[in-house]
């Protein structure tokens, strides 16, 4: 029997476990989606809008405009009421109300104020109407046009407006560009793309700890036994037990990172960058899964224990939270562990937009990580199997 028998036969053994099929498919996925769904928009502000109950296309214009902005997340009431009801729940940032008489005002040259509602006791609904009146001045610029247009040249005021639209978009616009202080950042982007990351640093190392239950259980009903009867060494079965661990990793990162790409738009920056930090991670966890199989005596065990530890792991690492946010004292202690290494790596490729060479550092070191763990995890089952293969 070859190590790659041995690696058959445990990715069979595993794939036909529905528990295990639970943890390393549905689990990850369920918590991204709810956690994406948590964070996303938090870089928006929530408007409740209240059309005019006469709309003409310069209100309808401007309700468009509202709704098109990308720092604004519209809600259409029908009445002033119900959007007032869901400002003082707290559903609501602000409310906008578009007057009725919004067209013939602007027609007639006459000055129109637009109506924003907030809570006096909310910060961002005061931040929100900074967002609104972007909006609402940008719109007023191209009436302001089509009016200066008529003054100047006479003509209908909708073909002017026409006009103000076109010579808008025809001329090049003034953008504005973030630059961050030093040109880094240190969070990952919000949403889906912050948890997609984090959880898969998270998620591969929690199931390659418990994966260390299966060859817990594999050596207490003694098939190790039976399998070093046959003319197969210690060497071979460690072998093949950690390329099957390390296949099953890989498959759960590809899963995840598939997932996040394909479903939710996940960016995960330079290719060749990723895909190595996610092939020198999986080896982390394989390594971490191999070396639990190896010590822990019942698989009960590995249960108990192994998620506990991947989860404070995680949280010590930046899995659920930025270390830019903690002490620094806080922040060395977590580069104690290889979590914080990997989610600075991901940091570098999704918020500085680096690559390969960028993340160096941080892959050298969790290679580090990898090559100790596989090291100490293959001595440790080999002399497991050499000395009690069924114990």
């Amino acid at each position: 029997m070859t190590a790659l028998a041995v690696t058959r036969a445990t990715l069979t053994r595993v794939l036909r476990d529905r528990t295990a099929l639970f943890f390393m498919v549905l689990l990850p996925v369920a918590i991204i989606v709810v956690i994406g769904v948590t964070v996303s928009g938090f870089d928006q502000f929530r408007i409740g809008l209240v059309p005019a109950a006469q709309a003409g296309p310069v209100a309808r214009e401007l309700t468009s405009d509202l709704k098109d902005a990308p720092g604004l997340r519209t809600r259409t009431y029908d009445t002033a009421a119900d959007a007032q009801t869901a400002l003082r729940r707290a559903e609501l940032d602000a409310v906008v109300l578009v007057p009725s008489g919004l067209d013939a005002d602007v027609r007639a040259g006459r000055s129109v104020t637009v109506g924003v509602l907030v809570e006096p006791s909310g910060s961002a609904g005061h931040s929100a109407v900074t967002s609104v009146s972007a909006v609402v001045a940008e719109h007023a610029a191209r009436l302001q046009a089509a009016r200066f247009a008529g003054d100047q040249a006479g003509g209908d005021f909708d073909a002017n407006l026409a006009l103000a639209r076109g010579t808008e978009q025809a001329a090049a616009p003034i953008a504005v560009r973030t630059v961050t202080v030093n040109g880094e950042s240190d969070f990952l982007p919000l949403g889906y793309s912050y948890s997609t990351p984090t959880m898969l640093v998270l998620f591969v190392f929690i199931n390659a700890l418990a994966g260390g239950a299966a060859i817990v259980e594999t050596r207490r009903t003694g098939v190790y036994a039976r399998a070093l009867a046959a003319p197969v060494s210690a060497r071979t079965v460690v072998l093949g037990e950690t390329i099957a661990y390390l296949l099953l990793a890989l498959l759960q990162s590809l899963l995840i990172v598939g997932i996040g790409a394909l479903a939710f738009d996940v960016a995960w920056g330079d290719p060749l960058g990723a895909g190595v930090l996610v092939t020198v991670w999986a080896l982390v966890g394989t390594g971490a899964g191999v070396l639990a199989g190896a010590l822990f005596r019942t698989p009960e065990q590995v249960h108990a224990v192994g998620p506990a530890l991947g989860i404070g792991l995680g949280m010590l690492g930046g899995c659920m939270w930025p270390l830019a946010l903690v002490p620094d004292w806080l922040r060395t202690a977590g580069h104690a562990v290889p979590q914080a290494w990997a989610v600075d790596a991901w940091t570098t490729l999704l918020s500085r937009n680096g690559d390969l060479s960028a993340i160096l550092r941080d892959l050298t070191v969790l290679a580090a990580f990898a090559i100790t763990l596989v090291t100490l995890a293959s001595l440790a089952l080999r002399h497991r199997l050499t000395t009690s293969p069924g114990a």
